[in-house]
């Protein structure tokens, strides 16, 4: 429900803060005073188009605020999450701002949202209806939740949305599949050329690394060997090498050991260094005795790495792994063509009986729905013929259609409002007032059934007067058991229902003409309504029939506390 309201600089409201309540609260005033403003400022909240126009200070910004208790609203909590927005449990605020050059701004709990989450969030807590704003009755999805919250179909359609679900996967598989196996059935041939080079080249990861190295090394042999060469004399087999020289180096080490205290130590020492120049030594004769100038070797390297740079120039790719991962994918491609009638079989009948199963699902819901209408279309009539409607005629139709979200029907609301009158939808056949008492009907209904976010009838009892209004005032007050209801309304009989009654004025300051709003006390209400029936709150007959209207025994002496 809406809590407060807070409209700044817009119009002719300079600043009006409003705290409403549960149940019914009535809004009236004299024509001109200001209703429509307010509505006008909170459909801002409702991401209304923003006019620079209706400032009424040009230099400031306006500024539109309102905060809701709304902890019964399921999804509320998914939706902040959703969007990244602060949730505070049972609490939300939306503020609109329009700064001086038209530049508006939305948020949401204090967090910066564009206009259209502003207006999603804001059609979850708020439902206003006016002559002019009930297109939602001739909506079919608005039509179609309505039977099925009086069916009580939330269960069946929470386990049919699951299973049309599981049936939009298999089918959506089914085509993807079809498309890829088609798609390389058309490649097929070239497909195979492709995999027959890869597989006849049998790769081996890491293979090019190595024949790379293979081939610097055949291609510079004459230099490896002249180099090994070098290392081999200068370690053993020159005329002065380093073993030699280490051995005389450690004769004479030895023949220093009387004389010199840790001649034996460093003598070991020496003929370590021999053991390991003899082994380096060793290592390089056979490195260069395996070293073979064989042009064919040579040859036969080059032309394996050619064959690897042809496949990688092919495939745009410079690794033997991406040849290796590129061949076993074509292979499965090919073996997708293989096995795929079969697999397309097996998809195939999985979304049949995926089908199969929604549709049993749908078929239940289907007779439920049958059945509800029925009864609703009576309910409906009886709720709305007391409306002024006396010839009115109701079928809500249900007839099959193609398999979709919402199951196999299609839902319409067929109205004749005249004797005669062939029953039509009811945006080709009903006048504005028409259209809002039935929405009313629907509405009290329903209440009890939907979770609705607060309800705002803007003078929907336009046109109606004496026990037809009084009907009306009764089922918004029935309405507003179960949820917030503000009503606008220019009828006593209406607003003598309300649990709080408010009244938007004009106020003459030093500079400007305002609008106010504020709530009346009981003595308030009973000249309120005395000036709505007669046009003066003096008049005494006017005054009692207030009291009667209220339910006052006699004029109240001390203002009630709202």
């Amino acid at each position: 429900m809406i809590e407060t309201l807070h409209i700044s600089n817009y119009a002719l409201i300079d600043t009006v803060d409003i705290t409403l309540h549960p149940g019914l609260n009535i809004i009236t005033g004299e024509t001109g005073a200001g209703k429509s403003i307010m509505l006008g400022a909170l459909s801002l909240l409702m991401g209304g188009r923003a006019d620079s126009k209706a400032m009424r200070d040009a230099s400031r910004k306006s500024v539109v605020e309102a905060s809701f208790s709304a902890d019964s609203f399921a999804g509320m909590e998914a939706f902040c999450k959703e969007n990244d927005i602060d949730f505070d449990p049972g609490h939300i605020i939306l503020r609109r701002e329009v700064a001086p050059g038209g530049r508006s701004r939305a948020f949401i709990n204090d967090t910066p949202v564009t206009l259209t989450v502003l207006r999603q969030m804001a059609l979850m807590l708020v439902d206003i209806h006016s002559q002019h704003q009930n297109l939602l009755l001739a909506s079919p999805p608005y039509q179609l939740r309505v039977l099925d919250s009086l069916a009580g179909n939330d269960k069946r359609l929470a386990e049919f949305a699951g299973q049309y679900s599981r049936y939009r996967h298999a089918v959506k598989e089914y085509q993807l599949t079809r498309r890829k196996i088609e798609q390389t059935r058309r490649e097929e041939a070239y497909l195979r050329h492709q995999y027959a080079q890869l597989a006849q080249a049998q790769l081996v990861d890491g293979e090019q690394e190595e024949l790379e190295r293979e081939r610097d090394v055949l291609s510079n042999m004459a230099d490896i060997k002249e180099a090994l060469a070098s290392v081999i004399s200068a370690l053993r087999e020159g005329e002065e090498n380093a073993d030699s020289m280490l051995k005389q180096a450690y004769d004479g080490a030895v023949s220093l050991s009387d004389l010199i205290e840790d001649a034996d130590m460093l003598a070991e020492r020496l003929d370590s260094l021999r053991v390991e120049c003899r082994d380096v030594a060793d290592s390089f004769q056979e490195y260069d005795r395996s070293l073979s100038a064989d042009p064919g070797q040579l040859e036969a390297v080059e032309e394996r790495l050619n064959l690897l740079y042809d496949l990688e120039r092919k495939h745009h790719t410079d690794t033997v792994a991406a040849l290796i991962g590129i061949r076993d994918s074509i292979k499965g491609k090919l073996d997708a063509i293989d096995s795929g009638d079969e697999a397309l079989r097996d998809l195939e009948q999985g979304a049949r009986r995926a089908k199969k199963e929604a549709l049993e699902l749908a078929r239940g819901i289907s007779e439920v729905r049958h059945k509800e209408a029925v009864k609703f279309a009576d309910i409906l009539k009886e709720r709305a013929v007391p409306l002024g409607m006396k010839n009115l005629q109701v079928e809500i139709s249900v007839k099959e259609a193609d398999l979709s979200a919402t199951g196999i029907d299609q839902v319409e609301f067929l109205f004749a409002f005249n004797k005669n009158q062939p029953l039509l939808p009811v945006g080709n056949t009903a006048s504005g007032g028409e259209i809002s008492r039935l929405m009313l009907s629907i509405k009290s209904i329903v209440a009890d059934k939907m979770e609705l976010p607060s309800l705002i009838f803007d003078e929907v009892d336009t046109g109606v007067s004496g026990d037809v209004a009084n009907r009306m005032g009764e089922m918004m007050l029935a309405i507003s058991d179960n949820i917030q209801v503000i009503a606008i309304t220019h009828l006593p009989q209406v607003a003598a229902k309300g649990s709080a009654h408010y009244k938007v004025f004009k106020e003459d300051t030093d500079s400007s003409t305002v609008t106010r709003i504020r709530q009346l006390s009981d003595d308030d209400r009973v000249d309120e309504l005395a000036l709505m029936l007669s046009g003066s709150v003096d008049n005494e007959a006017a005054r009692a029939t207030a009291c009667s209207l209220l339910g006052f025994p006699t004029e109240p002496s001390q203002p009630s506390l709202f």
